[in-house]
Order: structure tokens, then sequence, then C-alpha cells
């Protein structure tokens, strides 16, 4: 079986699209409509610092992973979270252990499945959003789970 290294799977992937809509007010945005837009300024607001973007909304049955990105050698998989205040607490206190355990398991699915050989650093980041608007801030952690 031919191993692949990173620069042969730094390729953007296709996009998941939602389309569901739950009776929700005419013009609010569904829960996966703001997912899907903080996951894209996540996206872009890490592109900015270098990191190159490989594929988005990873998912298989073990789980989803929100950004998968390149960031020099590394192979980083990042979960994004957003929290509109802290009124119920931070964004970055919603990833717990048992969150931590999936995204392994389903980073290793990733990883098996582009045949990408066990030698590639990897990482996992988190990056939460916290507010809206101007008040809107972002708390990026590399290797948040090390």
């Amino acid at each position: 079986m031919n191993k692949k290294t990173l620069s042969s799977v730094i390729k953007p992937q296709s996009t998941v699209s939602h389309n569901t809509s739950h009776g929700n007010t005419p013009g609010a945005k569904t829960t996966l409509e703001v997912g899907e837009q903080k996951e894209l300024q996540a996206e872009n607001y890490l592109s900015m610092r270098g990191l190159i973007p490989i594929a988005r909304n990873y998912r298989c049955k073990l789980g989803e992973i929100d950004l998968i990105m390149a960031d020099g050698d590394y192979l980083v998989f990042v979960e994004v979270r957003f929290r509109r205040s802290a009124a119920f607490g931070y964004a970055s206190e919603t990833i717990n252990h048992c969150k931590q355990t999936k995204l392994l398991r389903t980073a290793q699915r990733y990883l098996q499945q582009h045949n990408i050989t066990d030698n590639q650093p990897c990482r996992f980041d988190t990056l939460c959003i916290q507010g809206l608007g101007s008040q809107q801030t972002f708390d990026w952690v590399k290797n948040a789970f090390a």
C-alpha cells in the first residue's frame, strides 16, 4: 500500500453543506448555519496566520472534525467552538475529555482513510470564538490536547 506524505494531501476538499430549516423566524440562522459561518471565520482566521486549509467538516461514523489544515510539516485537526456570551460558560470549557477522545479517533480514521503515514506530525488545535460583532474574540490554542 502506498503511504502518503502531507504535501500530497494538501488539496482543498469540498465543504459539506446542510440545508435545514426548523421553522425559525424568517431571516434567522439555524444552529447549523451559524456553525458553518463560524467555521468559515475560523478557517479564514487561521489562513491569515499561515495555515493551509485541507478539509472542512470531515465526517465519519466516529465523529466530525471541523477543520483540517497544514501548518508547516504539521497536519492540524482544529476544533472550533462558539459562544455568543460567557453567560453559560466559555467556549473552551465545552471541549471535555470525551470530546477529545472522539476527535482523536476521528483523526486516526482520517489518517487511515487517506493513507497518511504513521510518522506524519499531527496536532490538535482549538479555536474558540466568543461574542458577536465588534465584541468577538478569537482564542487559538495550538497543541491543545498535549
